[in-house]
């Protein structure tokens, strides 16, 4: 009877504690595009009190987050943030990247309509990502409960956070005007949806991406999400994901300084002090749990660097891959017009395997061939066969972050490193823009602060990593990691 009675008072326990367990009712993520690390103190005295210096003032920062692979590009940050993983298990290899010799847009699916809009721009989907995110696994512990809803200008930068099983993403189709999803989601737009186009829908064929523009209507629609599906308003728990593109696109256009870059911060900061009154006011003070990250930094512009003898410069890897091209298929008597080398992108090179083989040729010989070329470009340090790349002479760093990169199926086949201050972009006098992709901590170092529920103030150096994101989120929900995670939660401290 002391038996029974004793496991009947540990059952009672146990169910006790499981009620205790306390999570917040909504989940933000906030992710700026391109946003480097030290743009949290470059414009800091010019930041208002209620946006980003309030992030920086009552939130806690993990100082020393680094993007743990490359390349370190838009498709493939968004994912990580969010699976806790890298492109070798996630499989988001770029932006774009070939599948079986077939060059591949990250979200893109021909399976799926856009809905809103008659154009190709809504044929987007997560099919391409193989991990879950923070927003399944949310999903999962809720029992397909709770509220996930993706917003951006970019396809890919909504799609991608909001995982498999969200209820909805919205990104901008420009040829439209306004926002739209996809069949993937659902077959018609929601009434709010439709009501809030109508409202902040600009002519079509506008471009609001490269124009501080974007960064508002980007809010407007994740205000309008948060009202109309009524997130954050029950005990289970939400998670609204938010990435701010038009930073990025402002960017490569302008460089890392300068009166639109500014602007473009200064308009962040106004937005994001707006939002944190409406989540106040909606879901309430302490209610809500948000991080700020991005997906990538970026290097100054070459131009200004040299100008104050700062080693930089443009690769025009373009150019540098056509002369390549040529001496390879002279060298191996390749003929017909069909190329040797499908693409280079991001620092990755896709060989033609389909057109080596059919030629009665080597990959393996034709790939020394190409790496034996690419050694002669004096800007790049080291030239890396993936497959080998853990076996290669060089930092233990890079070997790392180019393994970390490399899917067998989608990264290609040679990585280049080139010297640090070198990106691929144009080395000519009048080139103002600038890029990422690299391994050096201007493209890798980002910011990564938490604000809000059961958050207190602070800092830490302690090395942490883009993968460490989602089980820290996890974590604090009490959830479990998303399915192919590599990353360790971190400790406020």
């Amino acid at each position: 009877m002391r038996k029974l009675f004793s496991m009947i008072v540990a059952a009672l326990v146990c169910v006790s504690a499981m009620a205790e367990i306390q999570r917040p009712k909504l989940v933000v993520g906030l992710v700026v595009d391109q946003m480097r690390w030290d743009y949290l103190y470059y414009y800091y005295d010019q930041y208002g009190e209620g946006g980003l210096r309030k992030l920086v003032d009552d939130g806690f920062s993990f100082e020393n987050t680094m993007i743990n692979y490359v390349p370190t590009v838009t498709a493939i940050g968004h994912t990580s943030i969010y699976t806790g993983t890298t492109p070798a298990l996630h499989g988001i290899c770029g932006n774009d990247f070939y599948i079986n010799g077939k060059r591949t847009y990250c979200c893109g699916d021909e399976t799926v309509q856009s809905v809103g809009s008659n154009s190709k721009e809504g044929q987007m989907s997560p099919r391409n990502n193989l991990a879950s995110g923070i927003g399944d696994v949310l999903k999962i512990a809720t029992d397909y409960k709770a509220k996930v809803i993706g917003v951006a200008l970019k396809d890919r930068a909504a799609i991608l956070p909001a995982g498999h099983g969200a209820d909805a993403a919205y990104w901008w189709d420009g040829s439209a005007g306004h926002f739209v999803s996809s069949t993937y989601y659902m077959t018609e737009l929601p009434k709010w949806v439709q009501a809030t186009n109508k409202q902040i829908g600009v002519k079509p064929g506008t471009d609001i991406k490269r124009s501080p523009e974007g960064i508002v209507k980007t809010f407007q629609m994740a205000i309008a999400a948060l009202e109309n599906e009524q997130m954050g308003q029950d005990d289970i728990t939400d998670m609204l994901a938010i990435s701010i593109s038009s930073t990025d696109v402002i960017g490569h256009a302008i460089g890392t300084r300068g009166p639109e870059n500014q602007a473009a911060y200064m308009e962040l900061d106004s937005q994001l002090a707006n939002f944190f009154q409406v989540l106040d006011q909606k879901v309430g003070k302490g209610n809500y749990l948000l991080f700020l990250s991005a997906d990538h930094g970026a290097a100054h512009n070459p131009n200004v660097m040299k100008e104050h003898n700062i080693p930089s410069g443009g690769l025009e890897m373009w150019n540098k891959m056509k002369v390549i091209e040529e001496t390879v298929k002279a060298q191996f008597g390749f003929e017909g017009e069909e190329k040797v080398i499908l693409g280079e992108n991001a620092g990755r090179i896709f060989l033609n395997h389909a057109y080596i083989a059919a030629s009665g040729k080597k990959v393996c010989e034709v790939k020394q061939a190409v790496i034996n070329e690419l050694k002669k470009i004096d800007e790049l340090i080291y030239v890396v066969d993936f497959e080998k790349a853990l076996t290669t002479t060089m930092p233990k760093l890079l070997r790392e972050r180019i393994a970390n990169g490399y899917n067998p199926a989608r990264s290609g086949d040679i990585f280049i490193v080139p010297k640090a201050g070198w990106e691929n972009v144009s080395d000519k006098p009048d080139y103002v823009g600038t890029t990422h992709g690299m391994w050096n901590p201007y493209d890798a170092h980002i910011p990564f602060v938490l604000y809000g529920w059961h958050v207190n103030p602070g800092e830490t150096s302690e090395p942490s990593y883009i993968v460490d994101i989602a089980p820290t989120i996890c974590q604090m929900l009490h959830i479990q990691m998303p399915n192919s995670c590599i990353g360790n939660a971190k400790e406020m401290k």
